[in-house]
């Protein structure tokens, strides 16, 4: 933080992320109490040298500097706090004063507290609360935050799996991805491999999201998800509370379709579409809503008090989601990182094409939206719960399937679409080369827009290096009479299938365009020795990336 960015601060009437102390001769008690806050919340700066009387604030400075800097280190790691809490330090000069700024980063170990546990504190809005013991067993469990639905139900068995669930799982699944390899397996196999079961035993995912109700009950006993249609803007604004809300069902598959039919007709929907919640066209606003429910689904902390549940209002619909996020929620979008709560849960949803391969979805929820409302949801993240809000007063409506090349925004549209329906790679290597080549040929025009847009440098230097143009992909590739493919259209292909799944390894993209591992790792040397893609990270945990410049 520099100087420039302390005064602004000060500026400020509220803030989340910074809190002043007067400290001018030792660190005040209540230091602590904003240590655990920010620890347990999102972080945050704690300033030494500065008195707030209501708004006004003064900068007095600290008269002993090197021992206030000193005595609140030697704290911190001299056992007042349950765990470490790394920080950093800076010092500034104000009006001949000096002033403190110790950043506490969001600790990996929540809770975080001093002394005892009941010291554990977390930030609302510009103070520092003490938490609640529902707000403690919250960070508990976000201690094991990926890995609790995947533990065994004890004592459960195939009995306790319900049937119709389960054939109308697996009867979605052969006709909405009928390549994917689990179509093959017999029942046994297909508990297994998808870890509904474990052994003999469900596991707590599975059991969440094809099992009996009664018995997931005995695991999660008030296990619901909450759907309330309210005859207004808000509760203060309506007579009545509801004039609608979802019964009780199985298991979440049950309560998806449920859910999903109530959405469908909230919004305006252009395109027909399928009982199963799939567009036979382009619909933005039902696929950013339809994003939203799974990605609640998916992501929920299915073992708090709080349920997931939505609101829909005459104005807007609310989708709230017990559980925080793992990262801040920039960083998971612009990262496109994926870290899902339940894994069991997620891969049950990826696997029949209702959940997207990596990530939180957050971006294709945005542009969706965008795109049919000219409206952005918006995200109210707490460090316990997320809640997603889309507005229905409908602005400029998409009312027809864009088409390449009519702005950025449509080309980004229908490279989304075209992501979607190519599906996952590690699942495409059971598909035939000929099937795989010829549904890359389909996507050419796609991606030639899509890479002049995004990556104009890298495009720039394909038609330089190797000839590749639209012109010679509308004359030369794309043949489909032809199962051959040249060494160009393949070096062409193989950058497709990076930008579609950046992680993607020699062995799959050999399965896909039928051809060895050696090629593969020539093609790939070729295009980052012509400086168009690079390698980021390990060669085991890295991926590849399309050079910008």
């Amino acid at each position: 933080m520099t100087k420039d960015e302390l005064i602004l601060k000060l500026s400020d009437l509220e803030w989340e992320d910074f809190e002043v102390k007067s400290a001018k001769g030792e660190i005040p008690k209540d230091a602590w109490e904003t240590v655990s806050a920010f620890s347990n919340t999102s972080g945050g700066w704690l300033i030494f040298g500065v008195k707030q009387t209501g708004k006004k604030f003064e900068i007095q400075g600290v008269n002993n500097p090197e021992k206030i800097e000193q005595d609140f280190l030697n704290t911190i790691r001299g056992g007042k706090l349950n765990v470490f809490v790394p920080t950093r330090q800076e010092k500034h000069t104000i009006d001949g004063n000096t002033v403190l700024a110790f950043y506490i980063p969001v600790s990996k170990n929540k809770p975080v507290y001093y002394n005892s546990p009941a010291n554990t504190f977390i930030r609302r809005g510009s103070s520092d609360h003490r938490a609640t013991k529902e707000e403690i067993d919250s960070m508990y469990r976000d201690q094991t935050f990926g890995t609790k639905t995947s533990e065994i139900a004890t004592g459960t068995s195939r009995a306790d799996i319900n049937d119709t669930s389960l054939s109308r799982y697996r009867d979605y699944m052969s006709r909405f991805n009928p390549t994917v390899s689990y179509n093959r397996y017999g029942e046994t196999d297909f508990l297994q491999k998808l870890r509904i079961m474990d052994g003999e035993q469900c596991t707590l995912g599975g059991l969440l999201f094809l099992g009996k109700r009664d018995t997931i009950e005995r695991y999660f006993p008030d296990f619901r998800i909450d759907l309330l249609e309210i005859p207004g803007t808000s509760y203060t604004d309506t007579k009545v509370r509801y004039t609608f809300r979802l019964d009780e069902y199985e298991n979440l598959w049950e309560y998806y379709f449920e859910c999903i039919a109530r959405l469908k007709s909230k919004v305006d929907v252009a395109f027909k579409m399928g009982n199963e919640g799939f567009a036979t066209d382009v619909s933005p606003g039902f696929d950013a809503l339809r994003e939203a429910l799974v990605n609640m689904l998916m992501h929920s902390d299915h073992f708090s008090p709080a349920c997931p549940r939505i609101r829909i209002f005459t104005n807007h619909i609310e989708f709230y989601n017990p559980g925080g996020m793992p990262k801040p929620i920039e960083e998971l979008k612009g990262k496109d990182i994926s870290l899902p709560r339940n894994p069991i849960i997620t891969k049950l949803f990826r696997v029949v094409k209702l959940a997207e391969n990596a990530g939180y979805g957050l971006d294709n929820i945005e542009f969706n939206w965008k795109a049919y409302n000219n409206t952005q949801p918006v995200f109210d993240v707490d460090f316990d719960s997320v809640i997603v809000k889309f507005e229905l007063e409908q602005k400029t409506a998409v009312k027809e399937k864009p088409e390449v090349g009519d702005s950025s925004e449509k080309l980004r549209f229908k490279w989304e679409e075209v992501r979607r329906n190519f599906g996952v790679i590690a699942e495409r290597t059971q598909k035939s080369s000929e099937e795989n080549i010829a549904d890359l040929r389909g996507i050419y025009g796609v991606f030639t827009g899509y890479l002049e847009l995004n990556f104009g440098k890298a495009s720039e230097k394909l038609r330089n290096n190797f000839g590749i143009t639209s012109e010679r992909i509308r004359r030369e590739f794309g043949k489909s009479s032809e199962n051959k493919s040249s060494t160009h259209e393949r070096m062409f292909l193989l950058l497709i299938l990076i930008v579609l799944e950046n992680n993607i390894t020699a062995e799959q993209a050999s399965k896909i365009l039928n051809v060895s591992n050696r090629t593969i790792e020539t093609y790939l040397s070729t295009l980052k020795d012509n400086g168009i893609i690079d390698r980021i990270g390990s060669r085991k945990e890295g991926y590849w990336q399309i050079k910008q410049s």
